[in-house]
């Protein structure tokens, strides 16, 4: 890292307190999970596909200039002022030799080496000096076991170089994905192009965030791959064509988190348009939670409007299947009224940080007295006051930190820039929303 690079992580964002209700409409730019399946599905097909309101932020972004240098012509074809995009994908023979860089995006570290692996050539990983801690063994020793010939010195994490053939046998292959669900997406993504297809075992504790698994299938569904589930942990893909699909992307709903909390926060409303009626998101998990916590949630053709009073009700919930949702459930509750609890999120010890010991840290520091469990967080609303908030290269440290500088002042957010990594310009959008127009 540069001295300037270390002195712009180093700058500090006044996260802007509300001065009164809120009256915003907030359009957020596409689903970064939906958007990275999608160009990885395209990019595998047997013809060119259109993907419409592609999210256009760090994590897409590096996983289109991956598949680039692997030989997929990936073709903007128009930008939207909401930081979406609309492309063209067009596969072609795959080679290296290629570098990929992964940054600290978990799809692009989990969803491309299986896809390297069908290419020609040496392929290498490498990623930011945090990606190197995050786990990646699973996928590694999947790879091995299914065929493939991977060298990571006995590390089981970044940096890798897959030495690919063009094919890849497949088989039988049993996985822990008890830390992420990425591990059985990664595989069942590209399994269709495997010789023999793919079984996937899953052993050990319950893989979290399953509504991206069930993201995963649907999507493959609609380029014409089925993906039979034998018995609750077991996964198979026979050899398929994956066809062409043009999509259309939803808007991430995770992302819209912090602004409809928002509304609870300050009192008022957001409304975020084109919330869907039906989705595999997790963050369609916020109607429910911001219900419980005071809020009142509506949808119509407008999209979903969150009201709140300004008052917060403490919450005990288990996240398991939602841990992206944690900062920002974790944030309204250092702000409620009474006493939180959250559970069956210790798979959050394994994102861009350790985000159970960040949050507990970054709180506490600002008066707060938040306790971690073994798989969880305990919340007691005590009177904060402001200070910095550091973010650990983590985007939703940074939104979370944002969305407790709403009511107490004088909070300094670093390197608010990192929220870059799925969410585009977000303290303009911030600032809009505070002024009720919206973004």
């Amino acid at each position: 890292m540069t001295t300037n690079e270390a002195e712009a992580k180093r700058d500090l964002w006044p996260a802007p307190k509300a001065d009164g209700p809120l009256a915003a409409s907030v359009r957020v730019p596409g689903s970064k999970s939906a958007s990275n399946r999608a160009l990885v599905l395209a990019a595998l097909s047997d013809g060119p596909s259109s993907i419409r309101g592609l999210l256009d932020a760090r994590d897409t972004q590096l996983m289109m200039t991956a598949l680039k240098s692997l030989g997929v012509e990936v073709k903007v074809l128009r930008r939207h002022p909401v930081g979406n995009l609309d492309v063209r994908v067009t596969p072609h023979f795959m080679r290296g030799p290629a570098s990929i860089d992964v940054g600290l995006a978990g799809t692009v570290m989990r969803f491309l080496p299986p896809l390297a692996a069908l290419a020609h050539g040496e392929i290498s990983f490498e990623g930011d000096a945090e990606a190197r801690k995050r786990p990646m063994a699973t996928i590694i020793e999947s790879l091995k076991e299914l065929g493939a010939k991977v060298q990571d010195r006995g590390t089981g994490r970044l940096p890798f170089m897959i030495d690919a053939t063009g094919e890849l046998l497949g088989g039988e292959v049993t996985v822990d994905a008890s830390r992420s669900s990425q591990f059985i997406s990664g595989l069942l993504l590209s399994a269709a192009r495997f010789d023999t297809g793919v079984t996937i075992h899953h052993v050990g504790d319950p893989i979290p965030s399953m509504p991206h698994i069930q993201m995963t299938i649907d999507m493959l569904a609609e380029h014409g791959v089925v993906v039979r589930r034998e018995r609750e942990s077991v996964w198979h893909v026979d050899p398929h064509d994956i066809h062409a699909f043009d999509r259309a992307i939803e808007p991430d709903l995770s992302n819209a988190g912090p602004f409809v909390a928002a509304a609870l926060v300050c009192g008022g409303s957001v409304t975020i348009p084109g919330w869907p009626t039906k989705t595999t998101q997790a963050g369609d998990l916020l109607r429910e939670l911001l219900t419980a916590m005071g809020g009142t949630v509506a949808q119509d053709d407008a999209g979903l409007t969150v009201t709140g009073s300004g008052s917060i009700a403490g919450i005990e919930v288990d996240l398991h299947d939602a841990g992206e949702l944690a900062p920002t459930i974790a944030a309204l509750a250092v702000l409620a009224d009474s006493p939180s609890r959250i559970s069956g999120i210790g798979h959050l010890r394994g994102h861009e940080t350790d985000r159970l010991a960040a949050l507990r840290t970054e709180f506490n520091n600002l008066g707060g007295d938040v306790t971690e469990t073994d798989d969880g967080l305990l919340i007691n609303p005590v009177p904060l006051h402001g200070g910095e908030f550091l973010t650990y290269e983590d985007h939703r440290l940074a939104t979370s930190a944002a969305l407790v500088g709403l009511r107490v002042g004088g909070i300094l957010v670093e390197n608010v820039d990192t929220t870059s990594k799925t969410l585009p310009d977000f303290p303009q959008r911030w600032t809009a929303m505070l002024a009720g127009s919206g973004s």
